[in-house]
């Protein structure tokens, strides 16, 4: 194995070496050197996978296998790497942010008891992602998708304490079942059709399929359209997509630093990531590209509606977060894979910097999590005020910041589409501009501005065994903590400035996924969109009159005047509109149908097979009613029992007769 083949092996080993020894040896290293272990092996990960960037960018890829684990009858399963351009952008944003949340972690939970657990799960969960997105099969792909949900489940429940957080890692898990069972019919229809999970072997042939039919019995789709959508379906699970997008605010009942990790560059864009790697599939059925689209442009508008009622920091952000899902899902059906690529880098680094600037908030706070209870704190709280304008306004699309350049560049690829569906999805992408602007800044300005409510609050967030100890005590003042919570926040605000600039010409309009093997031919939009192209200047320029500028700027205008110029009209809104207030605030009503539906079911099942099945048809008649049958049997075998000689003796010559009789019929 050559030099290089082993610092493809170090990017995801050297996490999983620090899970091992943080998890296993934690106690007997001390907190000090389980954050020195963990943080210098996530270090070494991002090194290693910046040289392998550099190597890749000089023309070097690789896709091989690095080792056979089983082979049966024709399938072989192997263990693989694919190192190519799109590999090493996702290598090095998922390694960038882990570390910027290692780092914070020393910071945000040195006082938990579990210090030592967190740190061996964050490097797992980065283990279990850096797999995910090296891998050249979809078995492999399958184990890092599997690892990735395993560790979240155990990082949303870390305070496992809570019932809320228990209740919220076991609805994570439930419902990214539910995809991951699409996902695995997806990968088990490949290797029915293809005989290989190989992805080099099924995109090359994948064309010859394109007029089949799915060998699906009692139904007649097309065998490409039943791929996609099934693994589809994964994505939707992973990606939070409608409607299996509940588990995601739930999962805000982890730790801070874990909402940051899970939403921002790994766990949620793994679907994203999945769809993109795909893209030979689905550039082959127009049906699945119409369905991708519009799952995403019902995510990025509805699930933005339900961000501007929450009164919970950290849920604003998480709404946040699933309505930019639907712009990268919106981005990938109408075929602009490297937009959404484009989208979910630059999205990593302001929506991390936003989760972190909530952390520092809620440390500040004394874990009270309320933005009601807040206002006035950016002369307490200068850096974490300033780097949240910058996550802000990086999130709305302010022209020149990261996110304007790969959200305009979804609403142009959206308006140049001209697939099925593709006139609701610019209508939901454009409204959602307006949605994201307006709760981005309600939170902004009532966190930073107006006038100070420090008080008791309505929901915290606990630290192991300091559950008790919540809000500021009169008098107190929130301040900026150390500097391991303070520098992730300027490291990551310096990306969310400059990242789009920088990258846009290259990565969405020139050539640098030339070479990657999802990019499988120049769609009509991206062609039409490089012909407006005349550089980021240009188009940060030309975007101050464009109607996505303005209905931003609207939604920033709006929440000033409502929550700093006129603070009681959201109340009267509130009040005038009470129905609709309800229906956000009851999330769609999609928690309590599944609460009655899918558990109440599930239960309902559950207490018939136990009442019929176990009660009565295994306890009633299997046991005891086989006891019964014996014991009438018996019965009636005791009275024959008499004592008396001739009783027996006048048997014995019946049964003799009888055998004799029996013989006689046969012979």
């Amino acid at each position: 194995m050559s030099n290089l083949q082993n610092l493809y092996l170090l990017v995801p080993l050297a996490p999983l070496v620090g899970a091992i020894l943080a998890g296993l040896f934690g106690k007997v290293l001390g907190r000090t050197w389980t954050h020195r272990i963990t943080i210098a092996l996530v270090a070494v990960s991002f090194a290693a996978s910046v040289a392998i960037f550099r190597d890749v960018l000089a023309g070097h890829q690789f896709n091989g296998t690095v080792y056979k684990w089983m082979t049966t009858g024709d399938t072989t399963f192997e263990v693989g790497m694919l190192i190519d351009r799109l590999t090493v952008l996702m290598m090095l944003v998922v390694t960038f942010v882990s570390l910027m949340v290692h780092i914070y972690t020393i910071g945000y939970m040195s006082e938990d008891a579990g210090y030592q657990r967190f740190f061996s799960y964050i490097s797992l969960f980065t283990f279990s992602m850096l797999v995910l997105v090296m891998s050249n099969n979809f078995m492999q792909l399958f184990f890092g998708w599997e690892a990735v949900g395993l560790v979240s489940y155990l990082l949303i429940g870390f305070w496992y304490t809570r019932p809320t957080a228990i209740y919220a890692n076991l609805k994570a898990f439930l419902v990214n079942r539910v995809g991951d069972f699409g996902f695995l019919l997806g990968i088990g229809l490949v290797l029915m059709v293809f005989g290989t999970l190989d992805y080099a072997a099924v995109f090359a042939n994948a064309h010859r399929y394109v007029n089949d039919m799915a060998p699906i019995p009692g139904v007649s789709w097309n065998l490409i359209t039943a791929i996609c959508i099934l693994l589809f379906i994964g994505a939707m699970g992973k990606s939070a997509q409608f409607p299996l997008h509940v588990w995601l605010p739930d999962s805000m009942e982890g730790p801070t630093p874990i909402s940051a990790l899970i939403h921002a560059a790994t766990m949620v864009t793994a679907g994203i990531f999945m769809v993109a790697r795909m893209s030979p599939l689905f550039e082959l059925s127009e049906t699945a590209l119409s369905f991708v689209m519009i799952i995403g442009s019902i995510t990025a508008l509805f699930m933005g509606f339900l961000g501007i009622i929450q009164t919970d920091i950290k849920r604003v952000v998480a709404y946040s977060t699933l309505s930019q899902l639907g712009y990268m899902t919106v981005a990938l059906g109408a075929s602009a894979y490297s937009v959404a690529i484009f989208h979910l880098m630059t999205h990593a680094f302001f929506k991390a910097l936003l989760f972190l600037a909530a952390g520092s908030v809620i440390i500040a706070m004394h874990h009270d999590q309320d933005i009601r209870n807040m206002g006035g704190l950016r002369k307490y709280m200068p850096i974490t005020w300033i780097t949240s304008l910058v996550g802000s306004l990086a999130l709305i699309g302010t022209p020149f910041l990261s996110g304007f350049y790969s959200k305009d560049s979804i609403i142009e690829a959206v308006k140049n589409s001209h697939l099925a569906g593709s006139n609701f999805a610019y209508f939901a992408v454009l409204a959602g501009v307006f949605v994201t602007a307006f709760y981005s800044f309600r939170m902004y300005f009532l966190v930073f501005h107006g006038k100070e409510r420090f008080g008791k609050s309505h929901h915290h967030e606990a630290h192991g065994k300091h559950e008790e100890h919540h809000g500021l005590a009169h008098g107190q003042k929130p301040h900026e903590t150390s500097w391991v919570v303070v520098l992730p926040l300027i490291l990551l605000a310096i990306p969310s400035v400059f990242i789009g600039f920088l990258t846009i010409e290259p990565l969405v309009y020139g050539d640098y996924f030339r070479d990657a093997i999802y990019i499988g031919q120049e769609h009509q939009a991206l062609a039409e969109m490089r012909e407006e192209f005349h550089g980021a200047f240009e188009m940060a320029l030309h975007s101050f009159i464009s109607l996505p500028f303005i209905l931003a700027l609207a939604g920033v205008g709006l929440s000033w005047y409502l929550y700093l110029k006129r603070p009681y009209l959201p109340a009267l809104i509130k009040e005038r509109f009470g129905g609709i207030y309800t229906l956000l605030d009851n999330k769609y009503y999609f928690d309590r149908f599944n609460d009655w539906f899918f558990a109440g079911g599930a239960r309902g099942a559950s207490r018939f097979l136990w009442k019929f099945g176990d009660v009565n048809l295994i306890d009633g008649v299997l046991v005891n009613g086989t006891a019964r049958l014996v014991g009438r049997f018996a019965g009636i075998l005791r009275n024959m029992q008499t004592g008396y000689v001739y009783h027996y003796a006048f048997a014995m010559i019946t049964g003799v007769f009888v055998l004799l009789t029996i013989r006689t019929w046969f012979e």
